[in-house]
């Protein structure tokens, strides 16, 4: 290997969590920040991150003499021979020690003199952690021409983070990792399940390579069974239900499961207006029922079924782009994703991973929280799923207001561009081994760009997501095709005029 540097002292080092390294090629640039490079010392090899790079001058160190000489009419660049006093310095942070197969942990500093070669291509991959042969491949680590392959136990089973701000390609990473799972043989599959509150998953069921492991479900096809509702499952749904309500609902329910193998709604309101509940107990219960009963969700089966839910090897995708009341969409997470955790603990399905879009509305943090029946369920799965291969991959753009419970589960979070400072506090907070430096970078992260941290790796690593192969959605169309494409259409008045 071609040697880019040596390490040079400083007045605090080199020591055992720093050191700088002259660069011996100006004009090359060998060297980027946020690589891996290598050296050989006498524990070992040691490898280290390059965390900054600076650029100086002898010539231009003091500000008063440049400055009196330009004032002169003179011009340092002309006058003395200053590209050659100009020199690079990397800082680069020890990571381990490689010595006989084994990692280690850096104990002692590198020597003033030690050469600096890039990284071996095995080495990184074994430093990493990466998964070579089986991994979920996200694109190729930065500077470094090599796949960014995950192992997949390391990433869902202690559940995965994806935070992003809007725009940042959240949606398009989310993709990418499906289309990983679903490519894998079918005995190899977990079931894929998300909840898509913009529709923006539909393109899967339209590809001709995945359309046949896709289902999709949405406004029309969503229903609950009411008689496979407990009463206590019941009245999950209705949080404002005081302890006395919920004893009395309790023997409604009894009373219909004795008498009925299928009931509704309608027989639960009937049948707490024929009852003897104290008025002033009975008129808020009917109400709230009444509420559930419009949503429309609440029928005579469970669509899609357990079976079409969780089926081995297939994606299924809760399209609610049409829904708009956000009660509506929780009620169908917190259902669902109860119906599977529990089916899951019992080893009735497979190992699962749902994908959650959106995830600060269904498992809010803060004040929100009474409201967001499905935040219960999230932080269960968050806590326990790892225990029973129920794996979450929850997506935000504002961690901030996701559940710190259940984002603190996350034991991997992918982190693409963010700007938001409380948002980056948020991560600052949560996110396990991130450098000050890679902080302040996250802002100034192109489109596609992303760093790992977590359980999946070692180390943090920053990934240039790879090209999606799978078609996307139809919904996600450019503002300038979507104004062609609404020009192009006849528009009737009166139309119009009774949407108004």
């Amino acid at each position: 290997m071609r040697e880019i540097g040596t390490v040079i002292s400083s007045d605090s080092g080199p020591n055992s969590t720093e050191f700088w390294f002259v660069l011996n090629d100006n004009k090359g640039v060998p060297i980027r920040k946020g690589q891996f490079v290598q050296l050989n010392t006498q524990d070992g090899i040691l490898v280290a991150r390059v965390e900054d790079i600076i650029k100086t001058n002898r010539y231009y160190q003091r500000a008063e003499s440049v400055s009196e000489f330009e004032r002169s009419g003179r011009s340092l660049v002309e006058q003395f021979p200053v590209d050659r006093w100009e020199y690079l310095i990397a800082q680069a942070y020890p990571l381990c020690v490689f010595s006989n197969g084994i990692q280690k942990q850096v104990t002692f500093p590198p020597s003033p003199g030690n050469e600096v070669y890039p990284i071996e291509e095995n080495l990184l991959y074994n430093i990493l952690g990466l998964d070579v042969n089986s991994g979920v491949n996200l694109g190729k680590i930065e500077f470094h021409n090599i796949d960014a392959k995950l192992n997949i136990t390391k990433l869902f089973q202690k559940h995965l983070a994806i935070l992003a701000m809007s725009g940042a390609g959240k949606s398009y990473l989310a993709s990418i990792l499906i289309e990983e799972l679903l490519n894998k043989e079918r005995k190899q599959r977990p079931s894929i399940i998300v909840i898509d509150p913009h529709g923006e998953y539909a393109g899967f069921a339209q590809d001709e390579k995945y359309r046949t492991s896709t289902k999709i479900f949405n406004e029309k096809s969503i229903s609950i069974a009411t008689h496979n509702l407990s009463s206590s499952e019941l009245a999950d749904l209705i949080p404002e239900m005081s302890g006395v309500q919920e004893r009395e609902l309790f023997h409604i329910i009894k009373k219909l499961k004795e008498e009925k193998k299928v009931y509704s709604l309608e027989d639960v309101i009937t049948e707490i207006e024929n009852s003897s509940i104290n008025s002033k107990t009975k008129a808020p219960m009917l109400s709230w029922i009444y509420g559930l009963n419009s949503t429309g969700l609440f029928g005579n089966k469970d669509s899609p079924s357990l079976n079409e839910l969780a089926f081995p090897g297939n994606l299924t995708i809760f399209d609610l782009s049409d829904i708009v009341h956000l009660k509506k969409k929780q009620i169908i997470v917190a259902y669902f994703a109860k119906k599977l955790f529990e089916a899951r603990r019992y080893k009735k399905i497979p190992p699962f991973v749902l994908f959650i879009e959106e995830a600060h509305q269904f498992a809010p943090e803060g004040e929100e929280y009474e409201s967001a029946l499905s935040r219960g369920v999230i932080e269960q799965i968050a806590r326990e799923g790892r225990k029973f291969n129920a794996c979450l991959t929850l997506i935000t753009q504002r961690p901030v207001r996701l559940s710190t419970t259940a984002l603190s589960q996350c034991n991997t979070h992918v982190i693409m561009r963010v700007t938001n400072p409380y948002d980056l506090d948020h991560i600052k907070k949560s996110s396990e081994g991130i450098t000050g430096s890679i902080l302040n970078s996250i802002p100034g992260l192109k489109v596609g760009e992303a760093y790992i941290v977590g359980e999946a790796v070692n180390y943090p690593v920053l990934v240039n997501v790879r090209e999606r192969k799978s078609k996307a959605s139809e919904k996600g169309m450019k503002l300038e095709d979507e104004i062609l494409n609404f020009n192009n259409k006849r528009i009737d008045e009166r139309d119009l005029e009774t949407f108004m």
